[in-house]
């Protein structure tokens, strides 16, 4: 891939846009794609992006969304690809997150800065990842000062998977053999969301399982490497575009961020981008020893609140436009909205102000809030829709089909007189803010997102296991169990041991 930019400044729109030109191989609807930012399934999410990395460069946004990398340059970066030191560095980085998050209204999951959540990391503990230590400092550095995009693909699919990765050796990702060149890997992994629009993949092991060491590694692939190909989903975006408009579906024509199966069939991945190679235990350990499971939480946790202040922001309108307002219950309903609302917010925001030590030195976000969070985000984001729907009702549906049914003279008196809105909001206005709140809980760009949502974290029932195990080796067990000896060590069957209270 070209050099999308010298080193020590982040790209702009322009250059990000440029970037992707590079011959990469995507397949939709049966079709190579010749040129992702030129393709309706993919264009408008690209420049959503590209409006991303232009704010780095907004003298106005700088205080929020920048800060000077630590590579040894005088170049700036987004906060969070830098090693946080501080709980003032973990602030700063969720002050950007945030900011860059409200660009994108809370919807993009898969936002440059997500992959930040590992890359950020490398530069703490390169030795990890030794004999490839070096490998690991150089992409830190090169992440950080380029402001890389990268997606990532842990999972496998879901093909045999009540047996071991080794007796699905024709599709899991595996190395066949090793070259001077590099290690050549074949197999698929699953769900690359953003993967096509972004510059390199990153492939590991996502569970502790493995023990095959043709299994067990970990690399970073360009997206434009020999033998990589990426085939996508259904694209909302095209839907939208095909089917309807921006005002018939302002998310969904913007910010879908398409999903992709990777498949490697004998590609070369270059030693310099090997971070673990046939090694088990490492692999197995990356995702807890790394950092990156509180990161990646701190991050999806700052998103959701920004997106659930958009659908807080969306339902206040509704039930104006309305005049829902005036029943108790639907104020009962926001009011219940924005209280999962806050809560996301002061999880984010306790994850930063209880950081604590990480591997190299550096700052993570409190894992055990983060722990909270994994297990509680999924239950709060469907209530919130919940909440919409019952609060908003059958308003959702009450609406037109095509945003040309206001362009027609013959009908437009009847919409203006029998689809008006509340509180002197006529038609149009109340079809645009409906058709926007339908995009984000009812269309199938809102489902795919409830189903993001749901799964954002892991398996529902690991992430409660996780936070058991937590507790037990992390010493929380036996502290809360301690309060339970004291209580209990001030009687007995006859009656208070304890010298300062009563007997009966």
């Amino acid at each position: 891939m070209a050099s999308p930019a010298r080193p020590g400044r982040p790209l702009t729109g322009p250059e990000y846009l440029d970037s992707l030109r590079d011959g990469r191989e995507v397949w939709i609807y049966g079709e190579k794609v010749p040129d992702v930012t030129a393709h309706p399934a993919f264009r408008n999410h690209i420049r959503s992006v590209a409006r991303l990395y232009d704010a780095l460069h907004d003298p106005g946004r700088a205080a929020d969304l920048t800060t000077a990398t630590d590579t040894g340059g005088t170049g700036f970066t987004h906060p969070f690809f830098r090693v946080p030191r501080s709980v003032a560095d973990l602030r700063a980085d969720h002050r950007a997150i945030a900011a860059w998050q409200r660009l994108a209204f809370g919807w993009m999951g898969r936002s440059p800065d997500y992959k930040a959540s590992f890359l950020g990391t490398l530069g703490a503990a390169p030795q990890l990842y030794a004999p490839f230590a070096d490998n690991a400092r150089a992409w830190y550095a090169r992440a950080q000062e380029r402001v890389l995009f990268l997606g990532h693909a842990l999972v496998d699919p879901p093909v045999d998977r009540h047996r071991p990765p080794d007796r699905v050796g024709d599709v899991y990702v595996r190395v066949d053999r090793e070259t001077d060149a590099g290690i050549v890997v074949s197999g698929a992994k699953i769900v690359a969301t953003g993967a096509a629009c972004s510059h390199h993949v990153f492939v590991a092991p996502a569970g502790a399982g493995v023990t095959d060491p043709a299994f067990a590694s970990a690399f970073i692939a360009p997206l434009d490497t020999p033998g990589l190909k990426l085939i996508c989903r259904t694209s909302y975006e095209l839907t939208a575009h095909t089917t309807g408009s921006p005002f018939d579906y302002p998310l969904s024509s913007r910010l879908d961020e398409n999903d992709a199966i990777v498949v490697f069939d004998r590609a070369v991945i270059p030693w310099e981008n090997v971070l673990i190679h046939r090694n088990p235990d490492k692999a197995n350990a990356f995702l807890p020893a790394s950092g990156f499971l509180p990161r990646f939480v701190f991050h999806g946790a700052i998103r959701l609140g920004v997106k659930l202040d958009f659908l807080c922001g969306l339902l206040l309108r509704a039930v104006d436009v309305t005049g829902a307002r005036a029943h108790e219950s639907v104020r009962t309903a926001v009011g219940e909205a924005l209280a999962w609302r806050h809560t996301v917010w002061a999880l984010s925001h306790a994850m930063a102000e209880r950081g604590q030590p990480g591997p190299g030195g550096g700052l993570l976000p409190d894992t055990d809030t983060a722990h909270a969070h994994r297990v509680l985000a999924p239950t709060m984001y469907a209530r919130v829709r919940e909440l919409i729907e019952t609060a908003v009702g059958s308003g959702l549906i009450y609406l037109t089909s095509h945003a040309d049914d206001f362009r027609n003279p013959e009908l437009r008196p009847y919409l203006e007189r029998y689809m008006r809105g509340s509180n002197g909001t006529g038609a149009e206005q109340r079809a645009k803010l409906m058709k926007l709140l339908w995009d984000g809980i009812g269309s199938e760009f809102a489902g795919r997102h409830a189903l993001y949502e749901r799964l954002y974290a892991g398996n529902g029932t690991l992430n409660r296991l996780d936070v058991y195990q937590h507790a037990m080796e992390g010493g929380l067990a036996d502290e809360l169990g301690e309060a339970v000896d004291r209580c209990m060590a001030d009687y007995d069957l006859s009656g208070w041991t304890a010298p300062d209270l009563a007997a009966p």
